[in-house]
Order: C-alpha cells, then sequence, then structure tokens
C-alpha cells in the first residue's frame, strides 16, 4: 500500500534528444553555399539590357577637308578713351571760438577769490554746456583738463570704471 503522505516517485529521466549527426550538418551546409552560387551566377548571366556586340568590323568613310587662308585681315584701329578722375570734396571742418567779454566793474576787489568768472570752460559738452565733476567723458575728452560753470579745474580721468569729470 502507498503512503498518501509522501510525494510520489518521479519518472525516470528520459534520454536526450537525437540530434543531427555531423556529416548531415555539413552536408546541409555545403548545399546551402552550393546554391547559394548557382543563384548568384545565374543572376550576373543576364543581358541586363545590353546589345550583343558584333565582332565584324564595318568600313567606315573618312572625309578630310583643308581650309586654306591666303590673305590675313589687317589690324582694325584701337580706340583709347581717357577718363579724368575728379577728386571728391574733403569734409569741411568748422572752428568756432566763442570770448566773453568781461564786466566793466571787474577788479574792484568785492570778494573776487582769484579763479576765472563763470562761464569760462574751454570744453563744453555737445549741448554747449559746461561739465562738471563726476559727469562721463567723451571719447575725444580723455585726459583733457577744462573748467566748470563755475571755474573750478576739472580733468577727464579713468575713475570707477570710466572716464569721467574729477577735480584737479
Amino acid at each position: 500500500m502507498t503512503n498518501p503522505y509522501t510525494a510520489p516517485i518521479p519518472p525516470a529521466p528520459s534520454p536526450p534528444p537525437a540530434t543531427r549527426p555531423l556529416h548531415k550538418r555539413v552536408l546541409v551546409w555545403v548545399g546551402g553555399t552550393a546554391l547559394f552560387v548557382t543563384g548568384a551566377l545565374i543572376g550576373s548571366a543576364g543581358n541586363d539590357g545590353q546589345q550583343p556586340v558584333e565582332t565584324k568590323v564595318k568600313p567606315s568613310t573618312t572625309i578630310t577637308a583643308t581650309v586654306t587662308a591666303t590673305a590675313t585681315p589687317e589690324p582694325g584701329p584701337t580706340v583709347t578713351e581717357t577718363v579724368k578722375a575728379k577728386a571728391k570734396p574733403g569734409p569741411t571742418v568748422t572752428v568756432i571760438k566763442t570770448a566773453t567779454a568781461k564786466a566793466a566793474g571787474t577788479g574792484s576787489g568785492s570778494g573776487s577769490s582769484g579763479q576765472d568768472s563763470a562761464g569760462t570752460c574751454t570744453i563744453v559738452s555737445n549741448a554747449g554746456n559746461c561739465y562738471s565733476a563726476g559727469q562721463f567723458c567723451r571719447n575725444s575728452d580723455h585726459g583733457a583738463v577744462t573748467t566748470t560753470a563755475g571755474g573750478v579745474k576739472i580733468e577727464c580721468a579713468y575713475s570707477s570704471n570710466a572716464w569721467r569729470w574729477t577735480y584737479v
């Protein structure tokens, strides 16, 4: 009698499936290669729409014509035109110098501090105004010295990563 609580005995393992012998595998490869080569030869043997070439040579007629010139043409007249370049006008430079008249009552000793009078700045902005300390300088004014509207000397110097008018 068999015990219901024990596992059944597994069946005996079956032998591995039979494999093809080596000589049959080689024959399959040789046959496949032969079939491939045969197909390639048949495919390349087609005429691809080309005409067959005749081996017979047909004679052809050659015509040679020779032309000789007996008279040479005389050269024609040479025409030369002379063009004079016109000078381009240069830029026009206009210089304006302004001078201020001194007041008739100066020199009376009424509190003159020895500085120039107001409005005598030598370098002015594009708008015509005198510069003051702290303003930016134009590129053409780098290193220049002038006076403010009050008569104090200022210089265009590189300061705080920019060119500015500073007191001398």
